[in-house]
Formats: C-alpha cells, structure tokens, sequence
C-alpha cells in the first residue's frame, strides 16, 4: 500500500508556499516525515521563485509532538527513510537554503517537533494554543536533533539548562520572553500576522533576499553539521541505557506516543515522582 502523506504543500503563489505537517493522531516525527522533508528541501532548491515557506500543522493541539521513539529502526523500502538519523545535515540545509523558513506555531512542538522550529529561520507561536519544550533529560535520554545546540544559541547557558535539563512545557509568552521564538501573537491574529509577513516577504527581489540571509548567518553562525551529528548520536546512545529503557516502558504504560492526558500535559507528568516508582 503506498505511503500516507506527511506534508501538504500549498503554493499561495509562486513565491510564498505553506507546507502542513499531518500526521494523525499527534503528528509524530517519523521516518517517512524526514524523507518527505528531504524531498521538500530538494524542491525548494530546485525551484526559481519560492522565496518564503511557512510551516504550519493541520492539528490545532500538535506542531509536532516530538521523535516517534517506537520507529527507531527506519524502514528500508521508503524513499529516504535510509537516511533517517542523518537529521544533521538536513537541519543545516534549512539554515543554508536560499528560502526564508518561517514556523507558525500552534499546538505542542516539543523534542524533534520544538528542533524543527529551531530550524527554522523565523518562528511565530500562538499566545494561548503554543506549547514548547526539550522532554527528553525526563524521557530519559537527551535532545539529538539540535536543541542542546539552538537553544543555548537563542536563549544562553543558564536559560539552556533551564529548558533542557527541567524538561518542562513552556507558553509563548515565555518563549518569546527567552529568545526561544520571535513573537508570542494572539493566536486569533495568528495566520493574519503569519500571511501578512510571508506575502511581503514574498514581494521583494529574491537576489537580496538571499544574501541577507547569507550574510546573518555568517555574522551570528549557527551549529555545524559536526555538532549536530555529535548530539544525535549521543541522543541515539542514551536510548539503550537499561534505566532510561526502564523508564520509557513506564511511560509507556502512562500513555507515551499515544492520544491522552500523557501527551498533551507532559511537562507536568515527567515530574510526578509518584508515577515512576
């Protein structure tokens, strides 16, 4: 049976594309996700006139929830899925593409959801529906897919270890208040705001566009691939650990990767010392 679509790609006009990620119960970054971002980063360079995409979700309570931990072993006859753990080079592509990426947040984007927004070069959350967070020290193992490195960039040491080491849910207010996203919007002047920046991004010459883009990046810089393979493979290794194992089962049964209450409140769940012992 052919592959479900992750992505849905609209061309608002030839400049100015929205992608959607849908990929139901609770939009779960999985391996068909990542080949289909592949693709997606291979038609932006190959097409002339996109200048700007806004990442969106087709699940008002999920961007993104985080890495589908119970597809670790990538399947082999999927366009790309090979290639699943090289998420390295493809957070760099977005950082180095011509194309101005902007991440309309709505919904929960934590773990691998919260490092593609990262990616990103532009990041707008809803005030009320936006949830962030790095869960991963509380699942039991680290971010891999950047966010040790993004988040310290953005938000400094101290905030850093904050975020990663408290492994807590985050609003957008506070958020914006780290340097985590650009603004906090109402989340009913949301997709106004979002495709009024787009549509006059979408306007101007792409030749400046690009070097500017350019030009910020060589002046701020942003994780090397090296870095970010580093952490992904530390990420990889702390998964077999027999504590972090034991720890995960548990989630399990509380509701991990599933529709519910683990889900949508896991910031406050991963610190109720009562359910893990």
């Amino acid at each position: 049976m052919p592959t479900r679509q992750r992505l849905k790609i609209s061309k608002i006009t030839p400049a100015y594309w929205v992608v959607t990620f849908d990929n139901p119960p609770i939009n779960i970054y999985d391996p068909e996700m990542f080949a289909e971002l592949n693709v997606l980063l291979d038609t932006l360079d190959s097409d002339r006139d996109v200048k700007v995409i806004v990442l969106e979700s087709a699940n008002p309570d999920f961007f993104i929830a985080h890495y589908d931990f119970l597809r670790a072993d990538v399947m082999p006859d999927q366009p790309g899925a090979a290639e699943f753990t090289a998420w390295s080079r493809m957070v760099v592509r977005f950082a180095q593409s011509r194309v101005i990426s902007v991440a309309k947040i709505r919904g929960r984007a934590r773990g691998q959801g919260s490092e593609i927004a990262l990616a990103c070069d532009i990041r707008f959350a809803s005030k009320e529906k936006a949830i962030l967070g790095q869960p991963e020290v509380g699942v039991g193992c680290v971010p891999g897919g950047g966010g040790t490195e993004w988040v310290a960039q953005l938000t400094g040491r101290s905030r850093a270890i904050e975020i990663l080491c408290g492994a807590d849910d985050f609003d957008a207010d506070t958020a914006e208040r780290y340097g985590w996203v650009n603004r906090s919007i109402p989340d009913a002047e949301l997709d106004a705001f979002v495709d009024r920046f787009a549509r006059r991004v979408g306007s101007f010459l792409k030749q400046p566009l690009e070097l500017a883009k350019k030009l910020v990046n060589v002046t701020t810089g942003f994780p090397t691939e090296a870095q970010l393979w580093n952490s992904n493979h530390a990420f990889q290794g702390t998964q077999v650990w027999p504590d972090t194992q034991a720890r995960f089962q548990r989630l399990i049964k509380l509701g991990f990767m599933q529709p519910g209450d683990m889900e949508l409140n896991m910031g406050e769940r991963l610190g109720r010392e009562e359910d893990f012992r």
